[in-house]
């Protein structure tokens, strides 16, 4: 399936845009070449656009200029204002999509272990606490699901950077941090996984204002910020380079993986 078939307007307003773009485009017999011209950008932006790449977006007045074009009383310009200014219920959804096949995954968490990484245990007490799931077992199996790609055949490259504050946090009990605290050992023995822990004596810093993922999949990065309640899928590539500056600042106060898994094995000895 290629990626415009992938695409589900009725989930997404920015899908509706590129499965509209594609359709009054072929209806008015255009090349993507020849539509360039009228947004000026090249032929191949039109076709990332159409096919909801990452990065790739309808600005102000390529709107306008499409509304000009096929007398649309302003269609595109209102799909872009509503796309802009909406909550997506299904970020989360799109978000997992790109991670099934992501190159690289670079994750900052700051007060809980990144899903990817979350024992059976750890996971099922932070469901319950911590996002009010209504189905715990559901949303548990899916959770678990997920961590699939750390193993897969061809895994991605998989880096976290965790505040030491969630090390010490004994969420579930004791128990069951000892055993996600060991979890996170193991997982750092994986050769694509890498996990660097910011110390408490970093003091203040950029990942306090909250987590996020940068991921890296064929046609570009795309940034899932991680909310109360829910979260935000950022695609544009100027927010998005934003979140890798972020992620390198951060990274700049964390420990060597060396002394990191040190830490790990610090905390596992007090959760004794």
């Amino acid at each position: 399936m290629s990626l415009r078939e992938s695409l589900d307007p009725d989930s997404s307003m920015w899908h509706w845009i590129a499965v509209d773009l594609h359709f009054y485009r072929v209806k008015h017999g255009l090349s993507c070449a020849q539509l360039g011209r009228v947004l000026n950008c090249a032929r191949q932006t039109v076709s990332n656009i159409e096919a909801g790449r990452p990065g790739y977006r309808l600005d102000d007045e390529q709107a306008a200029a499409l509304d000009r074009l096929w007398d649309l009383n302003g269609h595109f310009q209102r799909l872009l204002r509503y796309a802009r200014a909406g909550h997506d219920p299904d970020w989360f959804k799109h978000h997992v999509g790109y991670e099934e096949r992501a190159r690289v995954i670079r994750q900052y968490s700051g007060m809980v272990v990144p899903g990817l990484l979350q024992t059976e245990a750890y996971a099922r007490a932070w469901l319950r606490c911590g996002i009010g799931a209504i189905d715990v077992e559901a949303a548990l199996a899916v959770r678990l699901g997920r961590q699939k790609i750390l193993t897969a055949q061809h895994p991605p490259l998989l880096r976290f950077l965790l505040d030491e504050a969630l090390l010490i946090r004994p969420l579930g009990g004791v128990d069951v941090m000892r055993g996600q605290l060991v979890h996170l050992l193991q997982a750092a023995e994986l050769d694509n996984v890498s996990i660097r822990v910011v110390p408490l004596s970093a003091g203040g810093h950029l990942g306090l204002e909250g987590p996020f993922i940068l991921t890296t999949v064929e046609e570009g990065d795309v940034a899932y910020l991680e909310a109360c309640a829910g979260g935000r899928l950022a695609v544009d590539r100027a927010e998005v380079r934003g979140f890798a500056i972020r992620y390198e600042q951060i990274g700049d106060l964390a420990l060597p993986v060396g002394a990191s898994r040190d830490l790990i094995v610090d905390a596992v000895e007090c959760m004794k």
